[in-house]
């Protein structure tokens, strides 16, 4: 499957920005969907993710309470809603997807060998 992030820009902190990753090719529904992240000087590291049902999803800690993953199959559209938004959140933000079964995935959702594709990634600047 293609995967088509679009979104970023740049907020002031404290704002909401709403960012979306539109699947193509494949069989959307049966695919679990993630966020990840990669800030400059830093290794990529995982935000969120919602399995290919919906209705489970996953937050890392450190966006816990300010993110909001969710999905829209008839869209074929994950979207990453980002609220009280810090400078540290600063980063190139990239869809994935995972074909996996559902056991594994949920052992494994927040490592990057768990999804088999991969968008190209969208900028969120947040200045202080």
């Amino acid at each position: 499957v293609q995967l088509q992030a679009s979104g970023g820009g740049l907020v002031q902190a404290g704002g909401s920005l709403r960012i979306s990753c539109v699947a193509s090719g494949g069989t959307f529904s049966t695919l679990h969907t993630g966020w990840f992240r990669q800030a400059p000087g830093k290794e990529r590291e995982f935000v969120a993710a919602v399995t290919r049902s919906g209705s489970t999803t996953f937050d890392a800690d450190s966006v816990k309470g300010r993110f909001t993953v969710s999905r829209e199959i008839a869209k074929r559209t994950v979207y990453l809603q980002m609220n009280s938004l810090k400078p540290e959140d600063t980063a190139v933000y990239y869809c994935a997807a995972s074909s996996s079964d559902i056991r594994h995935y949920y052992s494994n959702y927040g490592i990057s060998p768990t999804y088999d594709d991969w968008g190209q990634g969208t900028l969120v600047t947040v200045s202080s």
